[in-house]
């Protein structure tokens, strides 16, 4: 009998049998397999932490900005977390300002995402969307009623032992989210969308997150709305991988526009590039212009078109609304984050101490109509005041990233108001 698997020669095809294999030769192979496993580990985990490049753009409704009624609609991008929100109007006959609860709750849910979900920078355990939804709440006391959606990056999920980032939704109402991801053939396809929550399909009658006092509903009890986050929330986890589009939308965009409609806007707009070329992060600009083009398709498909009125997924013509959308691509965590967000910190922690002239106080105003939330009254521009808003889409060294941030973080540059091109 041969004393090792390497002396058998040709002659294992003519039904030869397993060897038994001596221990030493399996303790040296397994020694160099756990290596190698413990390299690729962790250089796998160390390279592929991923977070959200994105901006936002909103409009009001026509007849409400005509008004210089408050858009209640409200944005948040943030490296690890954005999210949409659609404040119910009506509460406004109620003497409630429908902004505020929307920006206030979007307020709460950025600064339990920046100290649960930075990676290598957590001070707090993150136990998912659902508690992160129920303590934003929680921590809140303006009163009125929102729809709302947050996407969530988690880099804590592990697949066999491995790094698997992936995007946790949470949704209440009808505010929507699309991913969206290049196929071989370089276009991209649509690989999840949400659903809309709608009490009896009645598009005027989504579930809502709310707080009201007894005017508005006698029998209302926070315990209500604590039920509608841990009962009503549609929850989803998604795989994130390099490169994936991330559309959040009111459903100003996902009443009036299909998901062709969405895909033809984004398709138009972000080159291809060849699989053989290095990836690199669409500019945060060109995020915020597809978001513009595809909040003005939204819109111009409630205005007839030759004395016609355009198809959309609720009807012929849509319905004029609120409008708000966030784009976002998914790209890699890397050291340049982590020293602009320690940046950040260090001036959030200032702001705090200091009067309205800090970088970060809440007298700031909004000198860009448009794109992110608009100015409320608690808290002011929550996207404004958000990570990524300002960081995460740079390819300088560390030093230029910084350089740069903050130059927008104090002149807040917005991108040309070009024309786009949507179908």
């Amino acid at each position: 009998m041969p004393s090792s698997a390497t002396e058998l020669g040709p002659g294992l095809q003519h039904g030869t049998g397993t060897f038994v294999v001596e221990s030493d030769l399996q303790r040296g192979t397994l020694s160099t397999l756990v290596r190698r496993e413990q390299h690729f580990d962790e250089s796998y985990q160390k390279n592929r932490a991923l977070c959200f490049n994105a901006k936002a753009y909103q409009k009001t409704h026509p007849e409400k900005a005509a008004r210089g009624d408050p858009d209640a609609d409200a944005t948040l991008v943030s490296p690890m977390l954005i999210a949409v929100a659609d404040g119910v109007s009506q509460i406004e006959e109620f003497g409630i300002d429908a902004s505020m609860l929307p920006n206030e709750l979007l307020h709460c849910i950025e600064e339990l995402a920046v100290a649960q979900l930075m990676p290598g920078l957590e001070t707090e355990e993150y136990s998912g969307p659902v508690s992160l939804m129920k303590d934003a709440y929680e921590a809140t006391s303006s009163l009125g009623s929102t729809t709302i959606l947050t996407a969530i990056m988690d880099n804590s999920t592990k697949i066999h032992g491995k790094l698997h980032p992936m995007i946790a939704v949470c949704s209440i109402g009808d505010c929507e989210i699309l991913i969206l991801r290049r196929s071989f053939d370089g276009c991209f396809e649509a690989v999840f969308n949400t659903e809309m929550q709608r009490i009896d399909g009645n598009a005027q009658s989504p579930l809502q997150l709310a707080r009201v006092d007894e005017s508005v509903d006698p029998s209302f009890d926070d315990s209500i709305a604590i039920e509608v986050i841990q009962n009503g929330s549609a929850v989803h986890c998604i795989s994130a991988f390099q490169g994936d589009i991330v559309v959040a939308g009111s459903d100003g965009v996902f009443d009036n526009l299909f998901i062709d409609d969405i895909l033809a806007i984004c398709q138009g707009m972000i080159p291809v590039t060849p699989y053989c070329q290095k990836f690199e992060p669409l500019d945060r600009h060109l995020l915020g212009e597809i978001a513009r083009c595809i909040v003005a398709e939204s819109h111009a498909k409630t205005t007839p078109a030759n004395g016609m009125s355009r198809p959309t997924p609720i009807g012929p013509g849509g319905k004029v609304d609120d409008t708000c959308c966030i784009v976002a691509q998914v790209v890699e965590w890397t050291e340049e984050h982590t020293q602009a967000w320690a940046h950040v910190r260090a001036h959030r922690w200032w702001s705090g101490i200091t009067s309205c002239s800090s970088v970060f106080g809440s007298c700031k105003t909004d000198s860009d109509e448009g794109y992110g939330t608009h100015a409320q009254h608690y808290p002011q521009k929550p996207s404004a005041e958000s990570f990524s808003t300002y960081w995460g889409s740079f390819s300088l060294g560390s030093t230029g990233a910084v350089r740069e941030a903050r130059r927008e973080t104090h002149y807040e540059h917005s991108p040309e108001r070009k024309g786009c091109s949507v179908m």
